[in-house]
């Protein structure tokens, strides 16, 4: 690192710019996992900033799960998570790039198909009409994170296997070609073991900790629109949410009940 790489007329927090270097080094694998982050004392000499810049730059790696900090010793590379924000309807590839990395695609499948009955049923579908499946290895960069199956009514999309490229966003693509917005979901998460095939394409041993999540989408209508099935690495994935506790009642409330 050498001071060019602040901007110290931007708007953007010297913590943050030295924040978005340190990912850069961990992304291209300057830094590894388990290796030491510079240290505070190290950062502020070499960007010329204070040791309190330094610090909040490296606690805010950790914030985002990159790096953990053992007390006496440092700041280590840790292995990066995916937060699945159960706040947010966000695509797989806006997760990933909400998290600074490059989201790919390796595809499985991709066919028109008659579905099965819970398909079906997710999507309120009669038993004659046909979905699109896809299913494919999602991966940040180059690792491997889920298993994705997704089922989408071809009705709405029909020509999708003409204007669709498997590797890109499947939203951008709904959205841009047939003005399908999704904006409501429901989500079902349930921690499972790994299958022997599970394992061999996400790259780690058979019975390791999954997530698997269920996912139903919907139209602002209420329509529903796509149904799918994915499974994440316990090890990469995180799920974070929101909770909120209800207001209590006043007593003269309380009592009027």
């Amino acid at each position: 690192m050498s001071p060019e790489v602040l901007d110290r007329q931007s708007v953007i927090p010297l913590y943050y710019q030295i924040q978005q270097r340190l990912l850069e080094q961990i992304r291209s694998g300057a830094l590894k996992v388990g290796q030491p982050v510079p240290s505070e004392q190290e950062i502020a000499e070499r960007m010329g900033v204070s040791r309190m810049t330094a610090r909040q730059a490296l606690k805010s790696l950790c914030s985002l799960g990159v790096a953990y900090s053992q007390r006496g010793k440092g700041t280590f590379v840790s292995r990066m998570k995916l937060e699945k924000d159960f706040r947010q309807v966000l695509s797989f590839s806006e997760e990933i790039r909400a998290r600074g990395s490059r989201p790919r695609s390796r595809v499985l499948a991709f066919k028109r198909l008659r579905p099965d009955s819970d398909v079906a049923e997710a999507l309120h579908l009669p038993a004659h009409e046909e979905v699109f499946f896809l299913r494919r290895v999602r991966l940040a960069d180059s690792m491997p994170l889920c298993i994705e199956a997704t089922h989408l009514p071809a009705r709405l999309c029909p020509d999708l296997q003409k204007k669709f490229d498997p590797s890109q966003s499947l939203y951008q693509t709904l959205s841009q070609n047939y003005g399908i917005q999704i904006d409501l979901a429901d989500e079902v998460a349930e921690a499972s073991a790994a299958s022997a095939e599970e394992a061999r394409l996400l790259h780690f041993r058979k019975n390791s900790p999954v997530f698997r999540f269920t996912r139903t989408a919907y139209l602002l209508t209420g329509e529903p629109v796509e149904f799918v099935k994915s499974v994440y690495r316990g090890d990469r994935c995180k799920v974070v949410n929101r909770l909120t506790r209800q207001p209590r009642l006043d007593a003269e409330q309380e009592h009027a009940m």
